[in-house]
């Protein structure tokens, strides 16, 4: 599942680092919780829950079985 988690997040990476932000993967539990750290102006910016949910989250549960939620550390 790792393996994919991080293909996947290669695809979505280019988009926050367009707005000088970047995306690394912490990890996976058994329940499909996985946990990221959002980076650079991601890290600080008042929209960081909404990228969570709504393109990280959203995306890899589309592209990665098992994944049921993603939350930031």
């Amino acid at each position: 599942m790792e393996d994919m988690i991080f293909k996947t997040l290669e695809k979505i990476r280019p988009a926050l680092q367009r707005d000088g932000g970047d995306v690394k993967f912490i990890d996976v539990n058994n329940e499909g919780v996985v946990r990221v750290q959002l980076q650079g102006a991601c890290g600080n910016c008042p929209g960081a829950l909404m990228t969570i949910k709504m393109l990280i989250e959203q995306t890899l549960k589309n592209e990665v079985p098992g994944v049921k939620e993603v939350v930031g550390v």
